[in-house]
């Protein structure tokens, strides 16, 4: 009796603990959740000692040749002195901001969640909600649970509520047959059937049906616990809202960031968050606000207020891009060509061009169009047009030859007539114009044009059946071999022809490869509108290089690389920062002119390669030449490192920067 006593009034206490504490917080009054800094973890190498001078002491060459000797120190207040003095690392950080490099296209965001351990309850489950402000979009980041020892054993014992429940259904329907009911039934009555139970042999339902008068179906519905078989149902119905019943407070594993149990919490709890993003153009800073909740099963008792902001200040290195545009010096040409060629059916012996006939009006029109965008061309005039007629080794070279030139006349003046027709069909919608005593006058584009076509002709087009012969598909080896043999020993066309007709491969050559070698070729001539001279030089924006400084901005230093590594100029070097090949950038920094950007990342990649006094000279010297590289200087870990190491920046006076 006494023990059941201790324990009503230990729930008592704990009870009216709970509701202390709560009260507490709605107040206002009680402790409250932190989102700090906490400690900057550096991957900066530590600086090494590799001078005569200690680690806290550096000895500097100016431009001047004079020597200055910076060591970690502090300004002595009541002297207005810097004296040497050691470091000594505070307990909590409670600045509000801090400076982070993006370095590979990524920037980490580290902070701490410090929960007071008067804040926390074992009934309770506390949720945390961190929202990071980037470019004016919000993000809910993955929240951070504390769940309290008794808040976790209420939900595992709904778990266990519902798992007994589940445990009462029944999954197995033939558990709900009166089985030995049935076999009995059966053995007395229609043994036939019984005997179906050592036969392994299946039976289809119509062939039970019509041997017994009875499906199996039936005979299993009439030996089945139809109200055990309903109940069971009316429990699987209500699997859904018995959950609901008996898991109030769901233990939810995806989608968090920590979900940790306090057993029996001595002191502040403090989760180390670190969320990585992307950096993308112009992301300069992203802000955390730390929100959340206290829950008690699935009551929420209260809204924890939303934190200050905690601000991280990005810095990147493709803000050393040199944006300045690069040209390449280009040969301009007065004249041009192009070439095309079609295929044109004619009649056996014919040079007339019928556009009816076979596939010739598509051919044709394709030609229609390219003098028709030729002779539009903003760019160019054309001149004139070389019409190269061919046939196929069919019959007599010079029946072929003079077939051949036939037909390329015949093409040359059909269309010679197309681009008389075209150009005054332009000139027509051109118009007149009057001039101001009323004269009408007609203005063209083609004023002084004159476009000539000169027909040419192939008579035997043994080329280009040597090409469709090593490319063909259907001969084999030996037919082509015998082929080039045939070509490579018998210089006279006509009997290379005639050899060939007793050739096995002929029939085919014949039908499928001597209607391609029946083509047109047409070669245009034009030159550049309004260019005298044959050659000219004019400056082109580099556009592949624009490309690579334009993937520097984006801080796709791998792309960036690829475009600029032929350059080795600085933005070159700049790309080979973002991805730490400090060998090649530093290659390259060092033939350059030594500007304050070129200075500061030298600094830079001293810093990364544990050269401290190469370091700070080159930071030093960039500080003097521009001053915002005292500010910028604490943006970047690597320079940070220094500054804080020996005590820089720490006196400036109005034309000089005194260390």
């Amino acid at each position: 009796m006494a023990v059941g006593t201790t324990l009503i009034c230990l729930a008592i206490l704990g009870a009216c603990s709970t509701q202390k504490k709560l009260n507490t917080l709605q107040k206002g009054e009680g402790p409250s959740v932190q989102l700090t800094l906490g400690k900057q973890e550096s991957y900066v190498p530590e600086v090494k000692n590799n001078s005569p001078q200690s680690r806290d002491t550096l000895k500097i060459v100016e431009d001047d040749g004079s020597e200055i000797l910076i060591m970690k120190a502090i300004k002595d207040e009541e002297t207005g002195e810097m004296v040497a003095t050691d470091v000594i690392e505070a307990a909590t950080v409670t600045a509000r901001f801090r400076n982070i490099a993006e370095r590979h296209g990524k920037v980490d965001l580290a902070f701490q969640v410090i929960v007071p351990e008067s804040m926390r309850d074992s009934k309770w489950q506390l949720r945390f909600y961190p929202d990071m402000f980037i470019l004016g979009d919000s993000i809910r980041l993955d929240p951070v649970v504390i769940t309290g020892e008794a808040y976790r054993k209420a939900q595992l014992r709904g778990y266990q509520q519902y798992d007994r429940f589940l445990s009462r259904i029944v999954s197995d329907s033939t558990k709900f047959i009166n089985i030995r009911a049935l076999e009995i039934f059966l053995k007395r009555n229609i043994p036939e059937i019984y005997a179906f139970k050592a036969d392994t042999a299946w039976v289809s339902d119509e062939v039970f049906y019509s041997a017994y008068g009875v499906s199996q179906q039936q005979a299993v519905e009439h030996y089945t616990n139809k109200f055990a078989k309903g109940n069971n149902e009316r429990r699987k119905s209500r699997m859904g809202k018995m959950y609901n019943k008996y898991v109030k407070a769901p233990i939810v594993t995806e989608g968090i960031r920590l979900d940790t149990v306090i057993v029996s919490p001595e002191g502040d709890f403090v989760y180390n968050y670190i969320q990585t993003i992307n950096t993308r153009p112009k992301l300069r800073r992203a802000d955390i606000i730390l929100s959340g909740d206290i829950y008690e099963q699935e009551q929420r008792l209260y809204t924890i207020p939303r934190s200050e902001p905690l601000t991280f200040y990005i810095s990147s290195i493709s803000a050393f891009v040199d944006n300045t545009e690069r040209y390449l010096t280009k040969v301009i040409e007065r004249r041009a060509s192009a070439n095309t060629e079609c295929r044109i059916d004619f009649e056996v012996g014919r040079a007339d061009v019928k556009p009816e006939l076979g596939d010739n009006a598509v051919g044709i029109q394709r030609i229609k169009d390219n003098l028709a965008s030729l002779i539009d061309n903003d760019t160019f005039d054309l001149d004139s047009i070389i019409v190269s007629a061919a046939a196929s080794p069919d019959g007599s070279y010079a029946l072929n030859a003079s077939l051949a030139q036939k037909r390329s006349v015949s093409v040359s003046n059909y269309f010679e007539k197309y681009i008389k027709e075209y150009t005054d069909s332009v000139k027509l919608a051109a118009g007149f114009t009057l001039d101001l005593e009323g004269d009408g006058e007609m203005k063209s584009a083609f004023e002084g044009q004159k476009i000539t076509l000169t027909p040419r002709s192939i008579p035997e087009n043994w080329e280009d059946l040597r090409i469709l012969v090593e490319n063909d598909k259907v001969l084999n080896v030996d037919q082509k071999n015998a082929f080039a043999d045939l070509m490579n020993k018998e210089e006279n066309l006509d009997r290379r022809e005639l050899q060939m007709r007793k050739a096995d491969y002929f029939t085919y050559m014949k039908d499928a490869l001597y209607p391609q070698l029946r083509t047109v070729k047409f070669n245009f001539y034009l030159h550049r509108k309004g260019m005298v001279k044959d050659t000219v030089h004019t400056t082109v924006i580099d556009s592949t290089y624009m490309r690579g400084v334009a993937a520097l901005k984006d801080m796709d230093y791998a792309a960036a690389i690829a475009l600029l590594s032929p350059y080795n100029d600085f933005n070159t070097a700049v790309a080979y920062v973002g991805l730490d090949r400090n060998k090649n950038a530093m290659k390259i920094l060092s033939k350059l002119e030594r500007t304050p950007e070129v200075n500061y990342l030298l600094a830079l990649l001293y810093s990364r390669e544990d050269e401290p006094e190469k370091a700070v000279e080159c930071y030093m010297r960039a500080c003097k030449q521009n001053r915002s590289y005292v500010y910028r200087g604490n943006l970047d870990p690597e320079i940070s490192v220094l500054i804080k190491t020996y005590g820089l920046n720490q006196e400036e006076e109005e034309d000089d920067l005194f260390y």
